[in-house]
C-alpha cells in the first residue's frame, strides 16, 4: 500500500512479559518531548467497542473460546481501532505506537494456535484495508524470563487468559515471531530485550530515529 497519510505507524510485538508496553511508553515520551503528537493503540482494546471485545478474549473464564472464534474477535476489535483512531491519527500527521497489531494474529492464532496464515492475512485485508505499519519493534527475550515477568504482573482473572497457556503455546509464539522478522527484516526490527530497561529504550531509539529522519528529509 502507497503512503497515503503523513503521519507514522509503528507497533511493538513480542512474548507476553517481554517488557515491550514499558519500551512503548518510553518511546511515546521521548517523541512528545520532541514535539511530536503521539497516540497510544492499544490491541485488542483501544476503543469503547473494542474495550468490551478485550474483556472477552482475555477473561480466564473462556479458556473454551475456539482459535477461530478468537481470531475473528482479534480483527472485529482492530477493525474499529483503524476506523476510529489508528486512521485519523495517521492523517493529521501523528506518531501511532500500538501495542500489538496484525503481527500478534498471525503468531499466536496463525502459527501458535494452528488457524494457518491465510485466514489471517484474508481477515487483514478485509479489517485493515492495507494498512501496515511502517516499523516493527519485536522485543525478544528467552521465554523464561518473559514467563516469569508476565506472571509475576498480578493480572485479575479477567485479564490472564493468555498468560495461563501452557509453555509449549508461548515457545510456538516466540518462534513464529523469530520467523517473521527473518522474513521481513526490512519492517521487523528484533530488539535484544534483556538488558537493563534504559539499554534496550537506546536500542529501540536506534531503530527508530532513522525513519523519522529519513520522512523528515523526503
Amino acid at each position: 500500500m502507497a503512503r497515503p497519510y503523513p503521519g507514522y505507524f509503528l507497533t511493538f510485538e513480542g512474548t507476553d512479559g517481554c517488557g515491550k508496553t514499558t519500551q512503548l511508553e518510553r518511546l511515546a515520551a521521548r517523541l512528545r518531548a520532541r514535539g511530536y503528537e503521539v497516540v497510544h493503540a492499544v490491541e485488542p482494546g483501544g476503543t469503547r467497542i473494542g474495550a468490551q471485545i478485550r474483556r472477552i478474549l482475555l477473561d480466564s473464564a473462556n479458556q473454551d473460546l475456539c482459535p477461530t472464534a478468537e481470531m475473528l474477535l482479534y480483527f472485529a476489535s482492530r477493525a474499529q481501532n483503524v476506523e476510529e483512531c489508528i486512521v485519523p491519527a495517521l492523517k493529521r500527521g501523528a506518531v501511532v505506537l500500538c501495542d500489538r497489531f496484525t503481527d500478534s494474529t498471525l503468531v499466536y492464532q496463525g502459527m501458535a494456535r494452528g488457524v494457518g496464515e491465510e485466514p489471517v492475512l484474508a481477515l487483514d485485508r478485509i479489517a485493515c484495508r492495507g494498512l501496515a505499519p511502517d516499523l516493527t519493534l519485536l522485543i525478544d527475550m528467552d521465554l523464561e524470563t518473559s514467563l516469569e515477568r508476565a506472571r509475576s504482573r498480578g493480572l485479575s482473572k479477567q485479564e490472564s487468559r493468555m498468560d495461563e497457556q501452557a509453555v509449549e503455546f508461548h515457545r510456538r509464539v516466540r518462534e513464529g515471531y523469530l520467523k517473521l522478522a527473518e522474513r521481513e527484516p526490512r519492517r521487523v526490527r528484533i530488539i535484544d530485550g534483556r538488558p537493563d530497561a534504559d539499554s534496550v529504550e537506546r536500542a529501540v531509539w536506534e531503530a527508530v530515529a532513522p525513519l523519522l529522519e529519513e520522512r523528515r528529509d523526503s
